[in-house]
């Protein structure tokens, strides 16, 4: 994870730094972008995951792990940048409730975003197999695990993955609807209020 940050984080630094009134910068663009891909690809992982056979399925949830760290180390940088790197301002045309309603979704999806990593890691901590299996990523190196997860007690320990599964699950239905409105909202602007929407993440 660290020398994916780095890597990561000397990409961003490398680009040329354009603001384009009304526009997101070009690393606010790509991170937004590459970050939908990934959650869109472990979605459609995990629900594929059951229908895949039990020789296969090892693999679909070591992907799917693997997707969920590197969507962490980027919606890290992605927050970084945000806070470094004032976005533009919505557009005045926009209803003072359209304003508020934006900046709380935003708000609530940054915070998904990191809940869910850190929930599966703790769920993949607790799992009654994890002393045996590496959490390996991408067959690359392996991700430590909560140590003092792991040497809970058996019970503790089986409540506890019990309980980060059931928070990482409710935790992707809430994705789920932050990124329908989400996309409803832009398509909303772009198509029906005739604003430029798309256009401010998109260059």
């Amino acid at each position: 994870m660290l020398q994916m940050t780095r890597m990561a984080e000397s990409i961003l630094e490398s680009m040329p730094e354009r603001s384009v009134t009304g526009h997101y910068t070009g690393p606010a663009i790509i991170l937004h972008w590459l970050i939908a891909v990934l959650i869109t690809a472990n979605v459609a992982i995990i629900l594929l995951s059951e229908s895949v056979g039990e020789t296969n399925i090892r693999f679909m949830y070591d992907t799917h792990k693997s997707i969920g760290l590197t969507v962490f180390g980027l919606v890290v940088l992605r927050y970084l940048w945000r806070i470094s790197h004032r976005p533009p301002a919505l557009p005045e045309n926009y209803r003072s409730w359209e304003k508020v309603a934006s900046k709380w979704a935003h708000g609530i999806l940054y915070f998904i975003m990191f809940f869910m990593p850190v929930t599966g890691w703790l769920h993949d901590s607790a799992w009654d197999g994890a002393a045996q299996i590496k959490l390996s990523y991408f067959g690359l190196f392996d991700v430590p695990r909560a140590g003092w997860i792991m040497n809970m007690e058996p019970v503790a320990k089986d409540a506890l993955h019990s309980l980060m599964g059931n928070a990482h699950e409710i935790g992707g239905y809430a994705l789920y609807a932050l990124v329908f409105l989400h996309i409803g909202g832009a398509l909303k602007h772009q198509f029906i209020d005739k604003h430029r929407e798309l256009q401010r993440m998109w260059r």
